[in-house]
């Protein structure tokens, strides 16, 4: 019997029909190849081969990936599934696909910042990410009033929607917390015009969120940055938190 593994951050999803909405929320189809993160059981895995032409598959757990060559016995030999064993963080997307391709995975809760970054600012970008995430961070990303560092790093690449709830009792073992399915389409890097700007957007919202209690202006003050006096020129109030500015706003500052 295969055990979760507490360091891995393990949860297995043991509901066909949740595995089945979340394939259909990433609207795949058979000429689609997707690259799914931590596959653990196999319960999405196999939602996800019966829409898509290509799956690849990579898995930290040894244990779990000699499962998972035995269920897709047949899969791995015909070529539609590819197994990785190793760590995602370590992959380059480039050696697997050779064109578009579509990110479909239950994360890791400790992994979801990490992995949204390194898939939107790789060089090679997917078309759309498909996330079973924390239900509070896919909140916070797509639905709250106010923004954060992760809401504006999401949305300078992309449009984020909340898709649907799951509950903690979908998984085993049982979180503490319920989950979401977050999706992420029209990924690009249209906000910027140059390598430069997409630097100079990062390193404004690590600034600008420096201290959560000061103002905007004194903490792009205090890191040095000369972008304070332009917040006046695009409208930006004083008396602005960094929460309260939208995407627009930053990419303004950004131009300005």
């Amino acid at each position: 019997m295969i055990r979760a593994k507490k360091s891995l951050g393990q949860n297995f999803l043991m509901h066909e029909s949740t595995a089945a909405r979340i394939a259909d929320a990433a609207a795949l189809s058979r000429t689609d190849a997707v690259l799914e993160i931590g596959p653990g059981t196999g319960m999405l895995t196999r939602a996800l081969l019966s829409r898509a032409g290509k799956v690849v598959a990579v898995e930290a757990d040894r244990e779990l990936a000699a499962s998972l060559e035995e269920t897709f016995a047949r899969e791995l030999a015909d070529g539609t599934f590819v197994l990785v064993t190793g760590d995602v963080r370590a992959l380059d997307p480039a050696d697997y696909f050779s064109g578009s391709y579509k990110i479909v995975a239950n994360i890791p809760y400790y992994l979801t910042g990490e992995l949204m970054r390194r898939f939107l600012e790789a060089p090679v970008q997917p078309e759309s990410i498909t996330f079973l995430v924390q239900k509070e961070v896919a909140e916070r990303i797509a639905r709250a009033k106010k923004e954060s560092v992760l809401s504006l790093s999401v949305k300078a690449f992309g449009t984020p929607r909340y898709v649907f709830t799951v509950p903690r009792g979908a998984f085993k073992p049982v979180p503490k917390v319920d989950s979401a399915v977050l999706t992420i389409t029209h990924i690009s890097r249209d906000a910027f015009a140059t390598p430069a700007q997409e630097a100079r957007f990062f390193a404004l919202i690590h600034a600008g969120f420096s201290h959560k209690r000061k103002l905007l202006a004194s903490n792009l003050q205090e890191a040095g940055l000369k972008e304070r006096g332009a917040l006046a020129a695009i409208g930006v109030p004083e008396t602005a938190r960094a929460e309260d500015l939208p995407l627009a706003a930053w990419l303004s500052l950004v131009r300005a």
